[in-house]
């Protein structure tokens, strides 16, 4: 399949685990974005501990011709990882793609939909 430049990447960024199974739900946020939309480019990345890791999975995208990249970092605040790490490897990995655009959204657990979501499930309204 070709990618056009018009075509936007994500990357789902998650902290990492020695427990294979860790991924399984970072992973099926990616599977979920894939059937809502066929025609996502999606990557999951990971802090340590997983590969590959963000600067791996950039990388990918850009080399598939995506010039516009999201990155949602799977966490629930904004820690020393989403506030110091992930600023480093975005700004470092920016200085050498400066034609590929990244917006960095929030960390999941910031978004107001999710902790309502996440309310419903523990009241037992999902």
């Amino acid at each position: 399949m070709t990618h056009t430049a018009h075509t936007t990447g994500v990357v789902l960024f998650a902290h990492g685990s020695r427990d294979p199974l860790w991924r399984t739900p970072v992973e099926a946020i990616a599977s979920r974005i894939r059937s809502l939309q066929p025609s996502s480019q999606v990557v999951c990345a990971y802090l340590e501990l997983c590969e590959p890791s963000l600067p791996a999975a950039l990388e990918q995208l850009a080399t598939a011709g995506i010039q516009h990249i999201r990155v949602l970092p799977i966490f629930f605040g904004m820690g020393k990882h989403t506030r110091e790490d992930l600023p480093h490897l975005i700004s470092q990995w920016c200085a050498s793609h400066p034609d590929v655009k990244l917006d960095v959204l929030p960390p999941a657990g910031e978004h107001a939909a999710l902790t309502d979501l996440l309310a419903h499930v523990a009241l037992g309204r999902h």
